[in-house]
């Protein structure tokens, strides 16, 4: 039997699927809703990271820019500084070619006028062999054999010389005169020179110093006391160009101080030591050039460390 609604007349289980399908549906709407807000909650969030994403992308973007400025302008300073060591190498090139023609000129003189030289164009250096100047064990006088080839060494360098030299005093006034940059002679050192004999021992060692400066002072002495205008000549900075040095044993000719040897051999290579070398100093003044190099780098530097600051921001 069926059960009616008095008031309706109509069935009492039609009116529980209606309220059934009504909660379902409510259901279903809410769940949309929920679905909806959790969409839209999703789409700001991920508005909220682009907009962030796209701020962050700008500022690393500023960043980059400021960067490779700083890398521009460090690549700038490094090409001057490039310059700057290619113009030192070349203005040392050049001085090294003008000693050369230096040398030459001198070796070609003295071995006209019989003196036995020696050329070591590297180092700059003329080496008077013990043909030349001969030096007795212990001595550093000059036999009248030695003063006479210092004469001739003398004469030589008056020629020679003031073709390389910027200045020269003359009548109590210096006067100077400009060359190529690496022309002009800076120093030219006399350097006395000993065999090793002593040198074992203390008391040897300081004699042999002593020797040997003792040597390079008598020929710098006899040189100037047969030409004295060589006095008169100065380099750039008006001061003398001859100079005197000694090196004890420290600096024996190559080949020749080797221990395994014959008494006869190493008397032979202690007759060669007792020498005396002229070493040629060009002038070649850096220092502007190389305070503007210094300063340049202290640049470099400061960039550098900005640079790193700058990449650890990133």
């Amino acid at each position: 039997m069926l059960a009616f609604d008095d008031a309706a007349g109509k069935p009492a289980v039609e009116e529980e699927e209606e309220n059934y399908f009504v909660s379902m549906t409510d259901m279903m709407i809410g769940i949309l809703f929920i679905f909806i807000i959790m969409l839209m909650v999703f789409a700001l969030q991920f508005q909220k990271q682009t907009d962030e994403s796209e701020k962050q992308a700008d500022k690393s973007k500023v960043q980059i820019e400021e960067v490779l400025e700083k890398v521009r302008q460090v690549s700038e300073q490094l090409h001057g500084l490039r310059s700057e060591i290619n113009e030192e190498l070349e203005d040392l090139s050049q001085s090294q070619r003008e000693r050369t023609a230096l040398l030459n000129d001198l070796e070609r003189e003295l071995k006209a006028t019989g003196l036995d030289v020696q050329i070591d164009r590297e180092n700059g250096v003329l080496r008077l062999t013990e043909n030349a100047i001969r030096f007795a064990t212990d001595k550093s006088n000059l036999n009248a054999q030695a003063s006479d080839n210092v004469k001739k060494l003398a004469a030589v360098l008056a020629r020679v010389l003031p073709r390389y030299t910027s200045c020269v005093v003359s009548n109590s006034a210096t006067h100077c005169k400009q060359l190529a940059p690496g022309a002009a002679i800076d120093t030219v050192f006399i350097e006395g020179h000993t065999d090793k004999q002593g040198s074992e021992t203390a008391a040897g060692d300081s004699r042999n110093w002593q020797l040997s400066t003792e040597r390079a002072v008598e020929t710098y002495r006899t040189l100037t006391a047969f030409e004295p205008s060589l006095r008169a000549l100065r380099n750039p900075e008006e001061k003398e160009i001859l100079s005197v040095s000694g090196y004890s044993s420290t600096r024996p000719i190559p080949g020749t101080e080797m221990h395994a040897q014959g008494a006869e051999i190493a008397q032979q290579a202690w007759e060669k030591n007792r020498r005396i070398d002229m070493r040629f100093v060009m002038q070649v003044d850096p220092s502007d050039r190389l305070k503007d190099v210094l300063r340049l780098t202290d640049n470099m530097e400061g960039q550098i460390e900005k640079l790193r600051e700058a990449a650890t921001l990133r």
